[in-house]
């Protein structure tokens, strides 16, 4: 019977996940429509989450250590799912034996470690990719492809917000620093500051200047929200972070990212403007000059990408395609490294009390 499903006649892409908890769930989603893909087994410290491999997805080959997984199992490709802190060293242990490597964003906890990863992926001739699903959305390529068709000239200042009014998470690690490597900026923040610096044409950022403060995060709170009870008693990264970057070009990026604070509702935005035109991201549209009249143009329809599970998708098939086709990477390696140096960069300048950095 044909279900409507791609068929797939070759050779299975056998894919390890490290790191099997909520996001993992999302990618494991996705990959049970891809024929032409076989989940060969899980890794996870939590007991729980490896059972949950076994008897949800059926996936029988469970590890809490990466390494004897790779031995033993030698798949041909890992989708990294851990904390922050545990992205850089499974996927270089992968690329070393010979794996392909996708690892959800960021990429890494500072651009040295990314550095690493991609140098290691480059030896090893092995696909790298960064889960940056944003630039996936249909919002973002609807405006990338105006930015590409040379709608809005030179871009000279990108405006970008990730904020919440009270969105700490009540879940996983997310409020400890030696973890995550900081809270909303380099939790949200990286989200639009990736498809802000995808759709500006990715220009190397050379300095950046920053501040942090935390305030509700490390405080109990009665305060009814939708996330309510975090572990505020180990809250050690910012509540709002707000950066200034400069690139090579001329071009300047402003970034503010928010777990909670007192603002009127959520923001997840961002717009430009350059030399002949401008953008919003939601609601997207572009604004112009044409005929002497200043035009705002609005599309009727960009698609369907808006839905983490169509995103998250979309980004996996990329990567898959990269690996068993050879098409192109849409969020490579090198596009994670360019913006953990933006988050580096700001919260650098944050620790030297708001003074410019430069970033190399």
């Amino acid at each position: 019977m044909d279900d409507g499903k791609p068929k797939f006649a070759g050779k299975k892409l056998r894919v390890a996940l490290i790191g099997c908890g909520g996001i993992a769930q999302t990618h494991l989603n996705a990959f049970k429509d891809f024929p032409e893909v076989e989940i060969v087994a899980g890794v996870d410290i939590n007991p729980a989450r490896l059972k949950t491999m076994q008897e949800k997805w059926g996936v029988q080959k469970v590890y809490s250590d990466w390494k004897k997984m790779l031995k033993e199992v030698q798949p041909d490709a890992v989708d990294i799912c851990t904390p922050n802190g545990v992205h850089s060293a499974p996927a270089i242990d992968a690329a070393n034996a010979g794996c392909h490597v996708i690892v959800e964003k960021p990429m890494a906890m500072t651009p040295a470690e990314c550095q690493k990863m991609i140098e290691t992926a480059k030896k090893k001739n092995v696909k790298l990719s960064v889960g940056f699903q944003y630039r996936y959305h249909s919002n973002t390529q609807f405006i990338k492809r105006a930015a590409d068709a040379g709608q809005f000239g030179d871009i000279m200042f990108v405006d970008c917000k990730a904020l919440r009014r009270r969105g700490i998470p009540n879940w996983g690690v997310f409020g400890q620093k030696k973890l995550q490597g900081g809270g909303p900026m380099i939790d949200i923040g990286v989200h639009v500051i990736e498809m802000a610096h995808y759709v500006m044409g990715s220009p190397r950022p050379v300095a950046a200047t920053g501040n942090v403060w935390t305030h509700l995060g490390n405080k109990a709170s009665s305060v009814v929200s939708q996330w309510p009870n975090w572990d505020y008693k180990t809250y050690t990264v910012e509540d709002l972070a707000v950066g200034h970057i400069r690139f090579e070009n001329g071009a300047i990026l402003h970034i503010e990212s928010m777990f909670a604070g007192h603002i009127e509702k959520d923001v997840w935005n961002f717009n430009l403007t350059g030399t002949k035109g401008g953008c919003n991201w939601d609601p997207p549209a572009v604004f112009r000059d044409d005929a002497g009249t200043m035009i705002n143009s609005t599309p009727s329809y960009v698609g369907n990408a808006k839905d983490f599970p169509i995103m998250f998708s979309i980004k996996l098939r990329n990567w898959v395609d990269g690996i068993l086709k050879g098409t192109p990477l849409t969020a490579p390696g090198e596009a994670g490294l360019a913006v953990q140096k933006i988050l580096d960069g700001v919260y650098r300048s944050a620790e030297a009390g708001g003074k410019e950095v430069t970033i190399k």
